[in-house]
């Protein structure tokens, strides 16, 4: 090999490391503080905001540091400062403590969790979609021992199969059946949770005490064992979903046209393709098809006449598609076969379905 070879290969080679690093330095936020202190009610998404043009980076931000590589170490009180090692970002916490007569005491609030569990908690239990089939063969609700329609809290009601007495059950109603449009069969039935109660006697109509209610319970609705969620870790690491199939909006939760910021929606896919717990997304609106009119000038899909909407039609070199419009990150906190359920970080515009979902790029703005 020549010395002109070796010199080619060796800038190769530090062009591959010195962009491979580049790509993933973090960007400050303009205006940031260099100093926070942690109060409660806090989330390391929240705090990372303060600092970060991406806060669902903020495991880049504090993960090399020795004193915070566990979030359970962040606590209401804490200092946070801002520091650069090796050129980075990172920050650094001095704990709050207080001192007695036994010594060092740490603060009594808990420490600070990923995200708000709060907005999400309700639909680890609540929200299920399961395979058609499964769900038709679930046991059903008949009537009750009230003559009422509708059942609540303290009632019983019956139930067409012998249940195991003292089992914890849950009524669910039927909710929505869930279709992609870019491939066959159905992704999933969606289950809404309405009561949750236990067997006081089993037969082939076995009786159920209704233990909590939120809504009422009525007969037709399916009922199965209480799910034994292993509720999202506080401390879940947030990363960047890489999935190379097309991914959208399925469904806003609620039936709703539009979310927007702290909002949940389904999305179609799975972890049968690749989705797991707290993967991030952004999320972009499809961009506009601009035509031409008889004059040559360019016409939005809303001002078309009919001719322009003929020649869009049936001519291709008429019609031009603009760029797909970037609008927020969603973050995936429960996964289910085929779809999952995302909660929206932060938005620009109203999220609708059958919005595009991708990689989450960092932001190019420069930092302070």
């Amino acid at each position: 090999m020549n010395h002109t070879m070796k010199r080619l290969l060796l800038l190769a080679f530090l062009s591959l490391n010195i962009f491979g690093v580049s790509a993933d330095v973090l960007t400050l936020k303009a205006g940031h503080p260099d100093t926070y202190v942690v109060k409660k009610g806090d989330t390391l998404w929240d705090i990372s905001g303060y600092f970060l043009n991406d806060p669902w980076r903020w495991p880049k931000l504090w993960g090399v540091n020795p004193q915070i590589a566990n979030p359970h170490l962040i606590y209401p009180g804490d200092r946070l400062t801002l520091v650069f090692i090796d050129g980075q970002p990172r920050l650094v916490v001095k704990q709050h403590i207080k001192k007695s007569p036994e010594g060092r005491v740490a603060s009594k609030n808990g420490p600070i969790p990923a995200v708000d569990l709060a907005l999400i908690q309700p639909y680890l239990t609540q929200n299920r979609v399961v395979d058609p089939a499964w769900f038709a063969s679930l046991p059903m609700v008949m009537s009750g021992e009230s003559p009422s329609l509708h059942h609540v809290v303290s009632e019983v009601v019956y139930v067409n199969a012998p249940l195991e007495v003292g089992l914890k059950v849950a009524m669910y109603e039927t909710g929505r059946e869930f279709f992609a449009s870019d491939r066959e069969g159905m992704l999933g039935q969606e289950m809404i949770l309405a009561s949750s109660g236990r067997v006081i006697e089993s037969e082939p109509i076995s009786k159920v005490e209704l233990l909590s209610s939120l809504r009422e319970t009525k007969g037709g609705f399916r009922v199965a064992p209480v799910e034994d969620e292993a509720l999202m870790s506080a401390y879940f690491i947030p990363k960047a979903a890489e999935l190379t199939v097309p991914t959208s909006i399925l469904a806003i939760n609620g039936k709703i046209r539009e979310a927007g910021k702290l909002d949940v929606v389904y999305i179609d896919r799975g972890s049968e393709d690749g989705v797991e717990t707290g993967h991030v997304f952004s999320m972009y609106r499809d961009g506009e098809i601009i035509t031409y009119d008889n004059d040559g000038l360019p016409v939005r899909a809303l001002d078309r006449s009919s001719y322009d909407k003929v020649l869009a039609h049936f001519v291709e070199e008429a019609s031009h598609k603009m760029p797909d419009i970037f609008h927020g990150n969603l973050l995936v906190f429960k996964v289910f076969d085929k779809t999952s359920l995302g909660l929206i970080m932060f938005n620009e515009i109203p999220v609708r379905t059958g919005d595009k979902l991708t990689k989450p790029e960092p932001l190019t703005l420069k930092g302070e």
